[in-house]
């Protein structure tokens, strides 16, 4: 079973860095991004308006990140870390940063807050458009499976339970 997994990852390694993508982030996917938010959770959905904002700053290594939530802004900042490596940080300018990594123009984040684990992922892949998505799992409701024997490993998993989704569409 191991042989398995690790001959699948090594397959999709290939492909992954195979493909010839010319676009780079995050230099040529600047600009004001605009859209709704759909939120999912069991008790149901709502949408609210949300903006993407990725713009230069100042400083050669880091672009303003904002997120604006039904007109309420956050103020982030986009670090680059190392760019060949796609290794980035988002710093929320309150001693909080956060790891961020790029794979074919997609920024990933995982981290966790307050009992709470949460993915992130933007997809800048199509033109002139973002795919935002957040998944949200609370730790304290973590299964567990696996682990009959040496073998077989122990398996955490984390359902979610918020769905944060929204293609927001490029300001011309």
């Amino acid at each position: 079973m191991k042989s398995i997994f690790i001959s699948l990852c090594f397959l999709i390694s290939g492909v992954i860095f195979s493909q010839n993508n010319t676009q780079q982030f995050p230099n040529d996917f600047l600009g004001i991004y605009l859209g709704e938010l759909q939120i999912t959770t069991s008790k149901g959905a709502q949408k609210i308006p949300m903006e993407f904002h990725l713009l230069k700053t100042d400083s050669i290594h880091k672009y303003e990140y904002k997120l604006v939530y039904d007109e309420s802004p956050r103020n982030y900042t986009l670090v680059v870390i190392d760019k060949e490596k796609g290794i980035f940080e988002i710093d929320e300018n309150n001693g909080i940063a956060l790891p961020a990594y790029t794979n074919d123009n997609v920024l990933y984040s995982f981290f966790e807050v307050q009992g709470n684990f949460l993915s992130t992922r933007l997809d800048f892949n199509k033109k002139d458009e973002l795919t935002f998505e957040i998944l949200f799992s609370k730790l304290d409701k973590k299964t567990q499976t696996g682990g009959t024997s040496k073998e077989i490993p122990i398996v955490y998993g984390y359902p979610i339970t918020v769905f944060q989704k929204a293609i927001l569409k490029k300001k011309s």
